[in-house]
């Protein structure tokens, strides 16, 4: 017998079928054993199989307009997990829009999970979203529906006991992002890039099904297995999740090409960089400055710690940070003061930095940041990962682990005193055909408290192109630390690599400034 959606809703709210998890979702099939061995397992033999994609849902679900998408909502109420003592909760986002093809979610309790069937009636409709689409969805067989969810959403109790708040979610291709306690979202992570800023374009591989094991009443973590597919490569990841100040992830990812990987990123992460003090000439905004990040810092494999300012340039550009088993890399949000964006609205100071922490040796390779125009604060056009010098063979099994804390800076890395601001401009005479580029340092014990104390340190001002003067070194009443402020004449140059550094006694006091100017 084929029973309607409508029908089998009534009898799951008449006799409370849940399955293991709880008394709220919808599972089909039956229960099957999983591990992570199974996970790669499957990986492996898909790599030896044609790719092919998870099947779309129906266009009238695509075609939703941006309005529409957000006017089918989650009820937190029926969240996973909601009506038990365990430790998280679970929300589920419907397809659609950006998100064309649905994925599979399974909740793994022991060693055998089960697959979440698609619930309309865990989501609100506000009067903005087709009636039409609910109507046909709650008419179609439950078991047997095309439609399916595009991503999950994880909750803990972050502030006080029982309010259950957000701090993770995956959604559409391989992308993931998480908060700090008391953040708001900023920029985001991808198990995977391939391709970025090739002329050939890029491809995004897909976490096409997920496995989430469910908490106990006293966990302090959340375990999220993931299936990534692609035209080029498979790949099993877990991902081990603890909320709080930082949020910390530590992740295993294991590919199995399907082709050689030539151009591959390891530890991916995108994120938006609009305009700042290094270009607000360019934009015409009431605000100070607009990014979800301002800069890359680097932990190299030679103890040096490496920043660089990001930038919005004219055309793509392609930096490359060659290395030896680096230590940690990341983008960083520093400005942390609601007058350094002026921006009562989007709370960029209050955005997330995320660190990466390379588990093992990495080897050869480089951290390579992609940076593409945009002349809008709704472009991610910055990505940061690392790519290996040596192509990942196809047919072989590659293992990759490394660590995530999302929040602010990164924690027991070498104590140099941090970039604090960068600026570029005019000086005073805005006729004379030199800008001023002025650094800030954060303080540092050897800048001393007299300003003869800084007569000793070093001043290194490096640029491959155009003329640089030797430059100021004075304290900076307005930060507490030093300015390091240089004269720079491009002369017939259209770009210059920019390195500063303050040393004394051979050891550097700060970070390494690194930076591209481009007229």
């Amino acid at each position: 017998m084929s029973l309607d959606r409508r029908t089998f809703l009534m009898m799951l709210g008449a006799a409370s079928v849940a399955g293991p998890a709880g008394a709220l979702p919808m599972f089909k099939g039956e229960a099957r054993p999983f591990s992570r061995l199974w996970l790669k397992q499957e990986a492996a033999r898909l790599a030896g199989e044609d790719y092919q994609p998870m099947p779309e849902v129906d266009q009238s679900w695509r075609d939703l307009t941006y309005d529409q998408y957000r006017a089918l909502v989650f009820d937190t109420k029926k969240s996973l997990w909601s009506d038990t003592d365990r430790a998280f909760q679970m929300d589920l986002f419907h397809p659609g829009l950006y998100f064309p093809r649905p994925i599979e979610i399974n909740v793994v309790e022991g060693d055998e999970a089960r697959t979440l069937a698609f619930d309309l009636t865990l989501f609100k409709r506000y009067k903005q979203f087709p009636k039409e689409l609910v109507d046909k969805a709650m008419d179609e067989d439950p078991m047997d529906s095309k439609l399916g969810y595009s991503g999950l959403r994880l909750r803990h109790e972050l502030s006080k006991p029982g309010k259950f708040e957000e701090f993770m979610v995956f959604q559409g291709a391989s992308y993931f992002r998480a908060i700090a306690t008391g953040q708001n979202y900023g920029l985001s992570a991808r198990g995977l890039a391939l391709n970025t800023g090739d002329a050939a374009g890029e491809e995004f591989p897909e976490f096409t099904r997920f496995w989430v094991e469910a908490p106990g009443e006293d966990a302090s973590e959340i375990i999220v297995h993931a299936l990534l597919d692609g035209p080029s490569t498979t790949g099993a990841y877990s991902f081990t999740i603890t909320p709080g100040a930082p949020a910390h992830v530590a992740v295993e990812a294991t590919l199995y090409p399907r082709t050689e990987l030539t151009h591959v990123g390891i530890a991916p992460l995108t994120s938006m960089f609009l305009f700042d003090q290094t270009n607000r000439t360019r934009f015409d905004d009431f605000r100070e400055a607009v990014h979800d990040s301002e800069g890359l810092l680097v932990y190299n494999g030679a103890g040096e710690m490496l920043w660089r300012p990001l930038a919005n340039p004219a055309t793509l550009q392609v930096s490359s940070f060659v290395d030896d088993n680096p230590r940690g890399f990341g983008l960083m949000q520093r400005a942390r003061e609601v007058e350094d964006f002026a921006d009562l609205e989007a709370h960029y100071h209050n955005r997330p930095s995320l660190w990466i922490t390379p588990d093992g040796g990495w080897g050869r390779g480089s951290v390579t940041l992609v940076e593409i125009p945009a002349d809008k604060e709704i472009y991610d056009n910055i990505v940061a990962y690392w790519r290996p010098r040596e192509p990942l063979a196809a047919g072989q099994e590659h293992d990759f682990a490394y660590q995530m804390h999302w929040g602010g800076e990164p924690e027991g890395v070498r104590p140099v005193a941090r970039v604090l601001n960068s600026r570029i401009g005019k000086g005073y005479d805005k006729t004379k055909p030199y800008s001023i580029i002025a650094v800030d340092f954060a303080d540092h014990e050897a800048f001393g408290t007299e300003e003869k104390d800084l007569d000793g340190i070093t001043r290194f001002i490096g640029a491959n192109r155009g003329e640089v003067t030797e430059g100021v070194l004075q304290r900076n009443p307005g930060t507490g630390g030093v300015r390091l402020a240089f004269k720079f004449e491009p002369g017939e140059a259209t770009s210059a690599e920019f390195r500063v550094q303050l040393v004394k006694d051979g050891k550097s006091l700060t970070e390494v400034w690194l930076y591209r100017w481009t007229a």
